[in-house]
């Protein structure tokens, strides 16, 4: 692998202190551009896809749809992202990291936008099923993209940070959603979010003249013979089939835990608890603004702690949360304030993910097997929802959502055991 390019880089003085942000001070302008087209491609991302629960209950109201319905719109977009997530992956290792990237965000904003036009349901439950064939990709080719570029011992932080633009996405919307349905009926205002969707089309100009695919990605395509294309199935090798089928355990977990808290955690709160605080702003900014920052420590502690100690670290904090909300009496008061460990620990164990799968894999079957391993993991978690509510049928909620949230974690840490420690691998063109 040829030395890493320090154009444009500045580096810390000898004998000074380091600081937080000294990793980035010291990358290059492409490895800067390449950061920020990632990050803000999560964000628009995270934009487009949270669209969707900010104006099920306007829909309910106007189209009559029920809640079940509206349940089989998240369920089927979480399916198709699985499937465009390790499409995705296999077609960054095939025609490149950047280009992939553009293509998963015109998909998703060209989806997004046609959201706006539908005029019944099933028509948007096919349109948001198409976004979520681009969004699932968008995360594929972004984190495979930055990882490959940062530097090994900055790679956590970075990758992380990348990732939080998803939160700040998120928290986009809920602004969009505020002022849209303050200036407009209902009947309008739910169709000009979706119709802002296309905005993320615009940014796929900026990465087309700035960004570049890696410099370790054109090596391994470069020693490549031409009658020997890298094939995805190589993940599956005898040499690599116990990384990944451990790799997806891994993102399973954590995926199924997140959906086990976030799909039912507020109706048992609002229906057993008798809680109001959940519907407010105020709770939604708290969990925003918790997700973003437990992104972001995250990202510093991965590279800190290492890979592995940092997911067990967040799964057993994850699950003290849900421990707490089911288990103790609370008052809308404290649940406000829970809002935000909530989102610090249910999304910060997200951050070292995309690190931990490009160390994990070959450069030339590293699309392929990012791609597979977060995706079957996002396909499967999307079933516990389901699970819960069957379950919930025969037991208390709280049993259900706990015990999902227990075996889901569980599953994280033994999975985390069993990998290797990737924390400042050096990637090769191989």
């Amino acid at each position: 692998m040829s030395a890493p390019d320090t154009t444009d880089a500045v580096q810390t003085p000898v004998g000074s202190r380091p600081g937080p942000f000294d990793w980035y001070r010291n990358i290059n302008q492409q490895e800067r551009r390449t950061f920020w087209s990632c990050k803000i491609g999560y964000g628009l991302d995270g934009m487009d896809t949270q669209m969707l629960s900010f104006v099920v209950p306007t829909l309910i109201a106007m189209w009559g749809i029920t809640t079940g319905e509206a349940g089989l719109i998240h369920t089927s977009t979480l399916i198709a992202s699985a499937i465009g997530g390790w499409v995705a992956g296999i077609l960054s290792d095939r025609i490149g990291r950047v280009r992939t990237l553009q293509l998963t965000v015109l998909w998703f904003a060209f989806f997004t936008f046609l959201c706006g036009f539908a005029q019944n349901y099933e028509q948007l439950l096919i349109a948001r099923t198409l976004m979520g064939f681009g969004f699932g990709g968008e995360w594929t080719a972004g984190a495979v993209l930055i990882g490959e570029v940062i530097r090994a011992k900055d790679r956590g932080k970075a990758v992380g940070m990348v990732q939080s633009g998803w939160a700040l996405g998120w928290g986009l919307t809920a602004i969009l959603y505020a002022i849209l349905f303050s200036l407009l009926p209902p009947e309008d205002a739910w169709r000009a979010l979706f119709l802002l969707g296309i905005v993320p089309a615009v940014f796929v100009i900026f990465v087309r003249r700035l960004v570049k695919d890696p410099e370790i990605y054109r090596e391994a395509k470069a020693r490549q013979e031409p009658s020997n294309p890298s094939k995805f199935y190589e993940i599956f090798a005898p040499g690599m089939l116990s990384t990944t089928i451990r790799a997806s355990l891994l993102t399973t977990g954590a995926l199924g835990g997140y959906y086990a808290i976030t799909s039912w955690l507020p109706t048992f709160l609002k229906n057993e608890r008798g809680l109001s605080v959940l519907g407010t702003g105020g709770y939604l900014a708290m969990v925003i603004v918790g997700s973003y920052v437990g992104y972001v420590i995250s990202a510093y502690l991965t590279d800190i702690l290492g890979r592995k100690k940092n997911f067990i670290l967040f799964a057993v904090g994850s699950f003290t949360i849900v421990l707490l909300y089911t288990q103790l009496p609370v008052s809308n008061g404290v649940m406000l304030w829970l809002g935000f460990p909530l989102g610090f620990f249910a999304s910060g164990i997200f951050s070292g993910m995309g690190a931990f799968l490009t160390e994990l894999f070959p450069t030339r079957i590293r699309g392929s097997g990012q791609g597979f391993c977060y995706n079957v993991g996002r396909a499967l978690a999307a079933l516990f929802p389901l699970l819960i509510g069957l379950l919930s049928q025969t037991v208390p909620l709280s049993v259900g959502i706990g015990a999902f949230a227990a075996v889901s974690y569980g599953v994280v840490i033994l999975a985390a055991l069993s990998l290797p420690e990737t924390r400042g691998k050096q990637l090769d063109a191989q």
